[in-house]
């Protein structure tokens, strides 16, 4: 029965295979070879290639499932030839910030190439620290929504209000911290594999450094700029990048505890080399094999992936409008036109301009983005002009700045809320203010007022000129704002 069984699932993987390979163009075939020979050199020799296991992770966008497709067509491809394949794992963040349609996109490849019942592939997504199976149709935990919102915050307001708005930084550190655990988890992993470019690896690495930073650890003395010095890196960082915002507090640890390994192995496998093929010339593979749906206006033009297009053009209107003196509108324009400005150098086709114009002719944006925010990331528009003016560090230094331009009637309570951030008594009022105001508990908002901000290098002014200058150089024209 089990040797039938067998039997009838390599067939079915065979046929996985053949009509993957139907997608693929005689480059990306010429590619799949060579990279096939770098996963055996890896693995020590086709003799040891059955104990390899291989790491990809999975954030459902258009290059992770592109990735797993090359991936599995290796694998299967080995096992056509040869007593044994490398083993697979899949692996989820689940985030605050995910879209319903990025997990559908992870579990509809999954499905079209045959991950879920083989059991050389394991398929799992972390919520709240727990390694699980991975299942799209279940929602985030409530104490994962919860811890993901907070580190957010403290990692968001490390920063002072003119510096630029690196407010979701915590992406890079929660990802790290995920990277280095599901690698150790279960026996551990041989290898990180990654199709990210020099220039991609180089924005995590830089990012990761300056989330961690914010979150209290010293920057490294040669800073990294690819995913070669990753796992180390992140070594030195440990199985709590957060420790240092909750002294005192239980903070949920990796589980099942006794699954992870005490000293990880993994190396790094660089493919972004084998990616032969255009933009254009993927689309068959991922529309109708692994039926992928795009999230265009994220993925054709968003400059962060750890929040949508709507979420940053929205922040950029907050602080257009609280922070800069100008209107909501002139802020959403800037940011609009030095994304199209980055969509041209991208090359990306014109039906993709036109729909990130017509998302932005809608008068209702605010309101659709804000509600966006609240549902994505549990954060209303207070808590976001709050989180804009980072008011609490360095001792408050620039609370009386931000309740100038906000919250004028708040100015009698000055004392009492400085009295309150260093531990003291306050009336229950000014208390509640506090929590409403920036989504923090009291005690949280304490540990704040005792650490300093992090420089993030050029101020938001600066970054903000450098923007228009490079819209002017390739528009020749400004916007007026209005």
């Amino acid at each position: 029965m089990t040797n039938t069984h067998d039997q009838a699932m390599n067939y079915v993987y065979q046929q996985v295979l053949q009509r993957l390979l139907s997608f693929f163009s005689r480059a990306e075939r010429t590619a799949l070879q060579l990279m096939i020979q770098r996963v055996v050199v890896a693995a020590g020799g086709m003799e040891r290639i059955g104990e390899f296991k291989v790491l990809t992770i999975q954030s459902g966008s258009r290059d992770s499932c592109y990735t797993l497709a090359l991936l599995r067509a290796a694998q299967l491809s080995i096992a056509g030839r040869a007593p044994a394949t490398f083993q697979l794992r899949v692996a989820t963040l689940r985030s605050n910030s995910i879209a319903s349609t990025a997990l559908e996109n992870i579990h509809h490849s999954c499905s079209a190439l045959f991950l879920y019942d083989d059991p050389r592939v394991e398929v799992l997504m972390v919520d709240n620290r727990e390694v699980l199976p991975f299942n799209h149709a279940v929602a985030i935990s409530e104490g994962g929504r919860e811890s993901n919102r907070l580190n957010l915050l403290m990692v968001g307001h490390r920063r002072t209000w003119h510096d630029p708005l690196d407010l979701w930084d915590d992406g890079y550190l929660a990802t790290g911290e995920f990277y280095g655990q599901i690698a150790r988890w279960d026996r551990g992993v041989d290898a990180l594999v990654s199709s990210d470019s020099p220039r991609q690896q180089k924005q995590f690495m830089d990012g990761l450094n300056r989330a961690a930073a914010k979150a209290g650890f010293a920057m490294s003395a040669q800073p990294e700029t690819s995913y070669e010095q990753l796992f180390a890196r992140l070594d030195a960082l440990g199985s709590d990048c957060y420790r240092e915002f909750y002294p005192g507090h239980d903070q949920p640890a990796w589980r099942p505890a006794e699954r992870f390994e005490a000293c990880r192995r993994a190396t790094f496998i660089d493919i972004h080399d084998m990616l032969v093929s255009n933009l254009e010339e993927r689309w068959p593979l991922l529309t109708e094999f692994l039926k992928f749906q795009p999230d265009e206006l994220t993925a054709q033009s968003g400059d962060n992936e750890y929040v949508s297009f709507s979420i940053s053009a929205h922040l950029r209107g907050l602080q257009a409008c609280f922070v800069q003196g100008r209107t909501y509108e002139a802020g959403i324009v800037d940011y609009v036109q030095r994304q199209l400005v980055m969509m041209r150098r991208k090359h990306l086709p014109e039906y993709a301009y036109e729909q990130v114009l017509r998302a932005y002719g809608n008068p209702d944006q605010r309101e659709l983005a804000a509600a966006e925010a609240q549902r994505c990331l549990c954060l209303n528009e207070a808590q976001l002009v709050c989180l804009l003016f980072a008011p609490f560090v360095e001792k408050g230094a620039s609370l009386e700045h931000f309740l100038r331009q906000c919250h004028p009637g708040m100015l009698v309570a000055l004392p009492e809320l400085h009295r309150a951030m260093q531990g003291k008594p306050a009336p229950e009022q000014v208390l509640q203010w506090m929590v409403d105001v920036s989504g923090l508990p009291v005690s949280l908002i304490g540990t704040l007022y005792h650490m300093g901000p992090v420089a993030s290098g050029e101020t938001a002014g600066k970054g903000l000129q450098a923007d228009m200058r490079v819209i002017d150089a390739v528009t020749g024209e400004r916007s007026t704002g209005r």
